[in-house]
C-alpha cells in the first residue's frame, strides 16, 4: 500500500494527472488554480512529457484541441473566467468527439469576482457552457483524496466516450492541504483510438479530420442525434452520488456538494442535539445529475430537500427538476466568496421544520 502524503490541493491534482498518463498540459495562469500549472511546469519536463504555457486561455484550449485530435492524453486547468475564455473551444472539443480533462477551480463571480472559494459556475459547467447542443461529465470532489481519484477516473471517461470531462473544485479545495494516498487503480478498458486519431501514422490510404463543422443541416442534425444518444449512455452509466444518513424517515434532506458537503455533515450532527433528522444527498456528478436519488428519498421525507450552495441559487434548478413538485424544495445560498457557517444552515433548516423537536 502506498504511504499518504501531505499536498496542497492544486499540486495533488498535477501529480493525478501525471499519474494517470497525462502527457500534454496547456495552460495559464489565474488563481486560485495557478499551482497546478507550477506543478506541472516542474514535473512534466523531466519525465519527457509536455508542460506548455499558452499566451491566453484561448490559446490554451485549442492547443488542448490540437492535442486530443491525435489522441494523446491531455489536459487544461484554469478557474472560473478562464473557462469562459475556454469555453468556445470546449465547445469545438465536443463537437469533434475527442477525450480531455479540464480542470475548473472556481472563484467567487461574476467577472473578476475574488480569489475566494465559490460554486457559482454550476450552470457554466452542466449546462454545455459554450454554444450548441453538447453536455460533458462534470465531477465535484469534497476532499482532496477524492479529486485525485476523480481525475484518474475523468481521463479514462473522456476517452471511453471520446468527450471532454470536467473536475470542479472551488478554491479551498485547491489552495487547502489533506494527506492524499495515491493508490493502484485498475484503468477501464479504453477503446482504440486508431479508428479516429489524426496522428500522421496511417499513411496516405487513410485520413482522419478532426472537425466540428457540418455545413448541411441534415448532416449536423445526424451528428447532434449520435451525441444525444451518447449523452445518454453516459446519464445511464457514469452518474456517481453519496447519500448520508438517507436510509431512514428525515424531517428534511441536504443536498450539497463539494466543500458545502463537508459541511453539512456538521449540520447534521448538530440538528440530532434538537431531535430534527437531517440527511445528505451529495452529487458527485453534476452532470449527469443523480435523479435516483430523489426518487429513492422522495418519500423518506417530511419536509423536503434544502439545496445549500455556494451560490444563490444554481443547483436547486436541477433538484427541483429531480423532485418534479412531489415535494417542497428550499433555498440556502452565499456567494462571493462566502461560506455558508453550520449555525446558519440550521437557522434555515430550523425555519423549514418548525423549530425545536
Amino acid at each position: 500500500m502506498s504511504e499518504k502524503v501531505l499536498m496542497k490541493g492544486n499540486e495533488a491534482i498535477g501529480e493525478a494527472a501525471i499519474r494517470a498518463n497525462c502527457q500534454c498540459f496547456f495552460g495559464y495562469p489565474i488563481t486560485p488554480q495557478t499551482e497546478v500549472a507550477a506543478y506541472l511546469s516542474r514535473k512534466m519536463p523531466k519525465i519527457g512529457r509536455t508542460f506548455l504555457q499558452a499566451e491566453s486561455e484561448v490559446a490554451a484550449i485549442n492547443m488542448v484541441y490540437g492535442c486530443a485530435g491525435t489522441g494523446t492524453r491531455c489536459m487544461t486547468s484554469s478557474s472560473s473566467p478562464g473557462i469562459s475564455l475556454k469555453a468556445e473551444g470546449i465547445s469545438y472539443i465536443a463537437g469533434a468527439e475527442l477525450p480531455c480533462v479540464i480542470i475548473n477551480i472556481v472563484r467567487g463571480g461574476p467577472g473578476l469576482g475574488s480569489i475566494q472559494p465559490a460554486q457559482s459556475d454550476y450552470f457554466q459547467a452542466t449546462k454545455g457552457g459554450g454554444h450548441g447542443d453538447y453536455y460533458m461529465p462534470v465531477y465535484a470532489p469534497a476532499s482532496i483524496q477524492e479529486m485525485v481519484d476523480l481525475i484518474q477516473e475523468a481521463f479514462d471517461v473522456a476517452d471511453i466516450y471520446r468527450t471532454p470531462c470536467m473536475v470542479m473544485g472551488d478554491g479551498m479545495l485547491g489552495q487547502m492541504m489533506e494527506p492524499v494516498e495515491f493508490k493502484e487503480r485498475e484503468q477501464r478498458e479504453i477503446p482504440n483510438k486508431d479508428d479516429w486519431k489524426a496522428d500522421g501514422l496511417h499513411g496516405r490510404k487513410v485520413h482522419h479530420i478532426i472537425n466540428s463543422l457540418a455545413l448541411q443541416p441534415e448532416a449536423l442534425e445526424r451528428h447532434n442525434l449520435h451525441l444525444q444518444d451518447k449523452f445518454n449512455t453516459i446519464k445511464s452509466k457514469e452518474v456517481r452520488y453519496e447519500e448520508y444518513m438517507c436510509d431512514r424517515e428525515n424531517d428534511l434532506i441536504l443536498v450539497a456538494y463539494g466543500t458545502t458537503a463537508r459541511i453539512c455533515r456538521n449540520v447534521i450532527k448538530s440538528a440530532e442535539k434538537s431531535g430534527i433528522k437531517l440527511g445528505l444527498i451529495r452529487p458527485i456528478t453534476l452532470w449527469p445529475f443523480p435523479n435516483k436519488a430523489f426518487e429513492d428519498t422522495v418519500n423518506k421525507t417530511s419536509y423536503g430537500y434544502l439545496s445549500v450552495e455556494m451560490s444563490y441559487g444554481q443547483m436547486v434548478e436541477d433538484v427541483r427538476l429531480a423532485v418534479e413538485g412531489r415535494r417542497q424544495v428550499n433555498f440556502y445560498g452565499r456567494a462571493g466568496g462566502m461560506i455558508p457557517h453550520p449555525d446558519d444552515i440550521l437557522i434555515k433548516v430550523k425555519e423549514i421544520v418548525g423549530g425545536e423537536r
